[in-house]
């Protein structure tokens, strides 16, 4: 098992773009955030979403995490990538991952909206959207 690999958006973008494998063994893009979180902040296009914690709990539950991701993933050596808001959740997530057995878990290191700047605001300093990635929204 290689240790969890940290990912700016950028290279987590173009190892899924990457020569196409067959798809059992393509790198998976899970969204670790609540389902509201995906859907109406926004998500890059092909991810999964399979919540770290949902509301109201907002408590992580990484048994049923771990289970839903393996239906999912349908191996543990499958290469994961994991993106949550701001690369806390999606380290969490990872970790439990790896402990589970998953041998090849990546992480996007500042998330879909990045870190908070001055002004609280997200998306201005990092994250996927800052870089310019594809993204989608429902």
């Amino acid at each position: 098992m290689l240790p969890m690999k940290n990912l700016s958006p950028t290279q987590a973008w173009q190892l899924i773009q990457s020569p196409k494998p067959p798809p059992a063994l393509a790198p998976l893009l899970l969204d670790v955030r609540m389902e509201i979180e995906s859907m109406y902040v926004g998500r890059p296009p092909g991810s999964v979403n399979v919540p770290w914690y949902e509301y109201p709990e907002l408590t992580p539950q990484p048994e049923a995490f771990v289970e839903q991701v393996k239906r999912e993933a349908g191996s543990l050596e499958r290469p994961l990538i994991l993106i949550c808001r701001s690369g806390i959740r999606s380290l969490d997530a990872g970790l439990a991952l790896e402990a589970a057995g998953f041998t090849d878990v990546a992480h996007v290191d500042t998330g879909f909206e990045g870190e908070l700047d001055a002004q609280f605001h997200r998306s201005k300093l990092s994250g996927w959207r800052f870089e310019g990635l594809p993204w989608e929204q429902l």
